[in-house]
């Protein structure tokens, strides 16, 4: 940007002009470049999103019906900005716009030019242009459906009063799609007949393969995005994930067969499979939504307890989806709040095992622990959870006995690679799935690296645990289960999303190696401040028609720590106002700092009875530096 004036004040000639959009180059244009220039007279969206978070895709799913009520008037342009080393690849960005249906122009900005010139500081961030290329709007996270619609009004009625406003399509050209047996598959499960369920979800449906792995035994889903019950052909799902075979004892009782963790609709739905009948045909697959409401949940909303109907809470993109016997009952990886619930199939009740809502990387009791993204959940023989924290790079455990949870390989939500060794000191890059195989080593799925990596976790407790790598090469594989060896030799099958495919993997001890590709960390411009104290403020002015709530205690709260944590000498921990001023130790001159942030609003409007509230809410991690003469106060929008 090319001033530092504050971006929420709505009149014209308080706005800055929008900076030039740099990057790589452009998808979804047809080969074209864009400039602010091009866009004048639009109202224009600038989304910075990354394709491995989670808080993103909803942000995605946000904007589409905005992009189709305004669709003469608003461009979103997507600003890629990398967290991960394998999200810089084009290839691998031009594969996830089309896993995820990104039907706008995107930048690719892996050198995070946009992101820096417009001060980006966190996945997502929206930043939002009037008719003129000027800053009207500057958003942090998600859950601002409304606020966009609101101000893209305003905007749209300050453009036809002066003249501005340029009406016509979005300059977005698409590729063709054509269907194929399976296209960015995620997950699979075996069943007792030995037949393969794959969810199938850049085609939002399951594939049922027969015992061979290859021959396609039947299609569940209509392949169009959407939530509806009913018989497989006219069944829909929205970008399916996680799914599991329940016990039969469990399947007998509950009247279905598989529970499916439909991410993108949010819900958990149940599949009773079809069965074939003596001298008549074969019976339907039936699908039925058993958990979730069909909407996201949002801060503030509630949190089941194992009471209540399931149908009657929201959920949170759950991505996969295990049996715990030690708990019996299922137990969820909800990536889309950092946290992991269970489901009793029986009872219909839904629970919290671990997790806050924030998101890090925090070991003890469950209750206390934070999460980020769990997205691949299994169990151990002796009844332990283990969990693929994708956006911590992590391998996590929960022991179902004493409530605690441990980290076994991972350091933090910055820190990845591909180092195999000492599990302390190894790094993956954003894992989806493990499983375990018969000796008890731990099979991962690393997905960003494209490999499949085993953790000898005998030494879990005492520090001696080891990882090794055993496959190299997949493309970003998703999910794996074990197999019938083959001559002997323990066998994998993994889905290879980014190859549209199944594989099987040997588990061979020739095929162990030793890889040490070097840690990383996630690389963002450095934000420079002061060595003095430091103030933090979270910037947050209530959407228009709201104010802040009060009625059951403090509207707002704010969290802060750093990494290294003996950073900072004063000022961590949680409060309840915006503003925080912190002590930083003299002698660390580079670090993170992690700041949380919650404010509650409602209708401001007293003749409402019942005023509909929200929460806003923001996580940020923010590189410092720092620098002699720098800034001493650090400004974070939440809502501005």
């Amino acid at each position: 940007m090319t001033s530092n004036s504050d971006p929420s004040d709505g009149t014209l000639d308080a706005r800055v002009r929008g900076s030039a959009l740099r990057g790589r180059g452009w998808l979804n244009t047809g080969g074209a470049e864009l400039g602010l220039e091009d866009l004048r007279g639009k109202i224009v969206l600038l989304d910075f999103w990354t394709f491995c978070c989670v808080n993103c895709l909803h942000v995605l799913d946000e904007l589409r019906p905005l992009e189709q009520k305004w669709s003469e008037e608003l461009v979103v342009i997507g600003v890629h900005s990398p967290k991960f080393e394998f999200e810089k690849d084009r290839d691998a960005l031009v594969a996830n716009i089309e896993r995820y249906e990104v039907e706008h122009p995107v930048i690719d900005d892996p050198e995070l030019l946009t992101w820096s010139e417009y001060g980006a500081k966190a996945w997502p961030t929206l930043m939002v242009l009037d008719t003129h290329g000027r800053i009207a709007g500057n958003l942090s996270g998600e859950g601002h459906a409304q606020n966009l619609d609101q101000l893209i009004g305003r905007l749209v009625a300050e453009g036809e009063a002066d003249g501005s406003l340029r009406r016509g399509p979005a300059p977005t050209v698409l590729a063709e799609r054509t269907p194929q047996t399976l296209r960015y598959p995620s997950k699979l499960a075996a069943l007792p007949d030995g037949r393969l369920v794959v969810s199938d979800a850049g085609q939002h449906r399951l594939v049922v393969f027969g015992p061979d792995g290859a021959t396609v035994d039947e299609i569940i889903g209509s392949g169009l995005r959407g939530l509806v019950d009913g018989e497989n052909e006219h069944a829909r799902f929205a970008e399916p994930n996680g799914v599991l075979a329940l016990p039969p004892e469990i399947a007998e009782q509950v009247g279905y067969d598989l529970l499916v963790a439909d991410s993108a609709n949010h819900a958990l739905r149940g599949v009773q499979l079809g069965a074939d009948r003596l001298l008549r045909g074969r019976t339907a697959s039936v699908v039925t939504t058993v958990a979730g409401t069909g909407e996201q949940w949002m801060q503030g909303w509630d949190l089941p307890r194992g009471e209540g109907e399931a149908r009657g809470y929201a959920l949170s993109t759950p991505w996969d989806i295990t049996w715990s016997h030690a708990l019996h009952r299922a137990v969820i990886a909800m990536a889309g709040i950092h946290q992991i619930w269970t489901f009793d199939p029986v009872t219909g009740a839904l629970a919290v095992l671990a997790g806050t809502t924030n998101e890090g990387l925090v070991d003890g009791p469950v209750v206390t622990s934070w999460w980020a993204q769990p997205s691949g959940v299994t169990e151990a023989a002796d009844g332990v959870i283990l969990v693929a924290d994708s956006e911590s790079s992590a391998i996590r455990a929960i022991d179902p006995f004493s409530m605690t949870v441990s980290t076994i390989v991972g350091e933090g939500l910055f820190d990845f690679g591909h180092v195999d060794g000492p599990a302390a000191s190894a790094r993956l890059q954003h894992p989806l799935a493990a499983t375990v195989l018969p000796d008890g080593r731990i099979a991962v799925a690393d997905t960003y690296n494209g490999a499949i990596r085993l953790i000898d976790r005998e030494g879990a407790t005492d520090g001696t645990a080891t990882v090794v790598t055993v496959a190299t090469d997949l493309s970003e594989p998703s999910g794996l289960i074990v197999g019938p060896p083959v001559d002997g030799i323990g066998q994998l099958l993994v889905v290879e999303s980014g190859a549209h495919r199944v594989t099987w993997v040997p588990v061979a001890k020739a095929a162990e190696r030793v890889i040490d590709s070097g840690a990383q960390r996630s690389e963002r411009p450095a934000t420079e401040v002061g060595p003095g104290p430091l103030t933090v403020r979270v910037l947050f002015t209530p959407p228009e028609g709201h104010k802040l709530d009060n009625s059951l205690g403090p509207s707002t709260q704010l969290s802060v720590s750093t990494t290294p944590s003996a950073m900072i000498t004063d000022g961590a921990g949680t409060g309840t106002d915006l503003e925080r001023r912190i002590e930083l130790d003299p002698a660390y001159t580079e670090g993170v700092l992690h700041v949380s942030a919650r404010a509650a609003s409602c209708d401001a409007d007293p003749a409402v009875e019942f005023p509909a509230c929200h929460m806003h809410q923001q996580d940020w991690g923010v590189p410092l530096r720092v620098v002699d003469g720098a800034p001493t106060t650090l400004d974070l929008a939440l809502l501005g």
